[in-house]
């Protein structure tokens, strides 16, 4: 059994990727989701101004995929690669944790420890799967919470990681910062509330935010348990599952939610813009035994995926764990 740490393998030898540099459309791919996304909730907000469902319901589900690319900008940008600008990667980081209930610093800082400490007991993203002492039962009931009800849970995931004791949030400025954002969404929503009752518009809260944003924040759990969980390697192709798929549609797929697919190449190098990730994916090739090769598409993964939810796992440490029962 393989239990040396995670890390990144050296880039594959005779690379399949295209030598020439990212179409500037894939370069351009947050701006566009965020263009597409706009004109996708006006036509949501005309629909149920004259009250026709038929087409609100099909604009509220395509919203939600773009809503769900937002959410993989919110990680774009906690990794500053979102802008150019450090400025406006800032305010489009806070403002995209606003609208999904959560802090961008707290996000940033948690989301540090999943590349430092991938799928160990130190992986704070992926509490409670990464830690063997949890019951199954619980671990099954976590994993369905979040799944069902991501725009809300997984929020809570994240405020663990800064509220429990010997939180590896330590420092005071990132702390005082955390606290203001979350005073800050807190606010915000309860204003926002407010005004939707006094006014009487829940048919244009609900239409425009919350139906799509809640299927968006499930899009994004699973995709999420997609990518690591039930996964026990103890390398970054064996702990991660990635999808390459070379349709028409798969590249449409990939191009709305910004590479992330090319999951297993982020890990490997995390400092590479989005854009740039399909480029290398031949560094996803299995080297080690345990390794998996890239899925051919979302729907394999997920079927994969189904298979380990009954019991939940994440990380070599449970390979260790059971070596010792």
């Amino acid at each position: 059994m393989n239990t040396a740490p995670v890390q990144a393998p050296a880039p594959a030898s005779n690379p399949l990727e295209d030598p020439h540099e990212p179409h500037w459309v894939s370069r351009a791919a947050f701006p566009l989701l965020t263009l597409m996304l706009v004109i996708n909730l006006a036509g949501i907000f005309f629909a149920l101004f004259y009250n026709n469902y038929w087409v609100a319901i099909p604009l509220m589900l395509t919203a939600s995929h773009l809503m769900h690319g937002n959410l993989i900008g919110f990680h774009e940008a906690s990794h500053g690669m979102l802008r150019k600008s450090r400025f406006l990667n800032e305010v489009d980081g806070v403002l995209i944790g606003l609208l999904s209930n959560t802090s961008f610093s707290l996000y940033r800082a948690a989301h540090q420890t999943h590349h430092a400490h991938l799928s160990s007991e130190r992986d704070e993203e992926f509490w409670p799967f990464v830690d063997p002492k949890q019951p199954r039962w619980f671990r099954v009931v976590a994993a369905v919470a979040e799944l069902s009800c991501g725009l809300y849970v997984t929020p809570m995931v994240f405020l663990r990681t800064f509220l429990r004791k010997n939180s590896p949030i330590r420092s005071k400025k990132v702390r005082r910062r955390i606290w203001n954002e979350l005073i800050f969404i807190v606010g915000f929503w309860t204003v926002t509330v407010a005004l939707v009752a006094y006014f009487g518009v829940w048919k244009y809260f609900l239409g425009l935010y919350l139906v799509p944003g809640f299927i968006a924040g499930n899009l994004q759990a699973w995709r999420k348990y997609i990518e690591h969980v039930g996964l026990t390697g103890s390398t970054i192709r064996s702990a991660t599952r990635s999808i390459v798929a070379d349709s028409i549609m798969g590249r449409i797929v990939s191009f709305s939610l910004l590479h992330e697919p090319f999951h297993g190449v982020h890990h490997q190098r995390a400092g590479l813009p989005h854009a740039e990730l399909p480029l290398h994916r031949a560094d996803l090739m299995p080297v080690h035994e345990d390794d998996h090769p890239p899925f051919p598409s979302y729907w394999h993964a997920f079927l994969h995926l189904l298979g380990c939810l009954k019991d939940p796992q994440v990380g070599a440490q449970w390979r260790r764990a059971g070596a010792q029962k």
